[in-house]
């Protein structure tokens, strides 16, 4: 499990950018890179890290579940993803 201070700070840094998307995407646009430059720099999307959604582990990171491949594997077991079954072959 990840420090809870690392996740805090990556959720702050999601609500960062959710509420700058608008504004940041209009000054762009517009070529004020002054203002731009004043806006907070984690309001850029380009600082989020994927996370895991259940442990924050940021590292083996699946896109397409938005969980880690430990956690992947863990549910996956268990039955609780849909679709996913155990190869044998």
């Amino acid at each position: 499990m990840a420090r809870k201070s690392l996740i805090a700070r990556e959720k702050k840094r999601q609500r960062l950018v959710a509420k700058y998307a608008e504004l940041r995407k209009q000054l762009k646009e517009e070529g004020r890179w002054e203002e731009l430059d004043k806006l907070p720099r984690n309001s850029s999307k380009v600082r989020l890290h994927n996370r895991c959604l259940l442990s924050g582990r940021p590292k083996g990171y699946m896109r397409m579940f938005g969980i880690s491949r430990v956690a992947f594997r863990k549910m996956a077991l268990e039955g609780k993803i849909p679709g996913i079954t155990k190869a044998s072959w």
